[in-house]
């Protein structure tokens, strides 16, 4: 499965783009600030401009698997070794406030927020569930 998030708006609080499905759109999708990071940018470089739970993960191709996350006590959409950051998740929220760097779904959108997380992302919790029984499942982040 081939998830693709495109970056759109930015302001100094988020970053909220377009999660497609393997080329359909799926909802919108809002992280912390994006500050030019990319994947194969060295891991001094990410650290250097990375501002712990106000930045997001660096523009890249990964991996997500659906792993037990013991922060919030559940299987979760795990973004898989991203440079200078650990334990990005896929999950529900609204704000910047409400991700240290993971992807919060959305059905819609506002300047610095989404709404409707839960129901985005249960919809697209159950098809990353399917296809992770049958294929691996990588997002482009640009």
């Amino acid at each position: 499965m081939e998830l693709k998030l495109t970056r759109g708006t930015k302001t100094e609080e988020s970053t909220i783009g377009d999660l497609s499905v393997n080329g359909q759109w799926e909802c919108f999708i809002l992280e912390d600030k994006d500050r030019g990071l990319k994947q194969s940018d060295t891991l001094e470089a990410i650290k250097a401009a990375k501002d712990y739970g106000k930045t997001a993960i660096p523009s890249g191709r990964y991996e997500v698997a659906i792993t037990f996350s013991n922060r919030f006590q559940k299987y979760l959409p795990l973004v898989v070794n991203v440079p200078g950051f650990e334990g990005i998740r896929i999950h529900p929220g609204n704000t910047a406030a409400d991700t240290d760097g993971c992807l919060l779904p959305g059905q819609f959108r506002s300047s610095n927020m989404v709404s409707g997380s839960r129901k985005a992302f249960g919809v697209l919790f159950e098809k990353l569930k399917a296809a992770a029984k049958k294929e691996k499942i990588f997002i482009e982040i640009i």
